[in-house]
């Protein structure tokens, strides 16, 4: 599986695309995009490697994380894929954008089409990721997990030397420490981590390193 990373919007939110290189199927995880050249980036990538988009997945839906949804829905006529937990996050968009003084046009709610849940393999062409729980951040919070190309990505559970901020609503430190633990630290030394924010790191070094584990 192939996967390219960008960087959208002021909160510098990393937006995956992930694909299957021989069926040139792909999912689109987190789409940040802010602006009309932020999804021009995007959309050109797609076409420049004859992507068939099939998934439209948010790792959670804080606002930073969803500002391209409605860009992906209507450009490629996706479903929004997602934890159900989440939902109340979706349908506060609005809410969250004041909460963050965004100056943009006020976003619709964000219903998820379908709910994904621990344990779910998304098929992606001939390959999958395998979804997994991390609630914390937000309660719905999910990481995707590839043991053949031995990536996962974290949303904002896990970064480089840190963890997702756990004050905003729905968040709890304690809850997201056992999560990472349980579900992100128990996955090879050698997997690469793909963060919601920042540059990629291992769970190797996070498990010996990071001074919040």
């Amino acid at each position: 599986m192939k996967i390219a990373q960008f960087e959208f919007n002021l909160f510098g939110v990393n937006t995956y695309i992930v694909w299957d290189e021989t069926e040139k199927q792909a999912a689109i995880i987190d789409p940040g995009m802010q602006t009309d050249a932020e999804a021009m980036q995007l959309d050109e990538f797609i076409n420049a490697h004859s992507l068939k988009v099939v998934h439209l997945i948010n790792t959670h839906l804080h606002i930073d994380h969803t500002l391209g949804n409605d860009h992906m829905i209507k450009q490629y006529g996706l479903k929004t894929e997602a934890h159900h937990d989440d939902s109340v996050l979706g349908l506060a968009r609005a809410e969250q954008a004041r909460m963050f003084h965004l100056r943009i046009p006020q976003p619709s709610p964000l219903n998820i089409d379908k709910s994904l849940h621990q344990g779910d393999e998304i098929a992606i062409g001939a390959e999958t990721l395998k979804v997994i729980e991390v609630p914390g951040h937000s309660q719905g919070s999910i990481a995707l997990y590839s043991a053949k190309d031995k990536f996962v990505i974290t949303g904002d559970a896990l970064f480089n030397c840190s963890i997702g901020r756990t004050d905003l609503p729905g968040g709890n430190h304690i809850q997201l420490i056992n999560a990472i633990r349980q579900q992100l630290l128990t996955l090879p030394d050698d997997t690469v981590v793909y963060p919601g924010h920042g540059p990629a790191t291992t769970i190797g070094a996070e498990k010996y390193q990071n001074p919040y584990l």
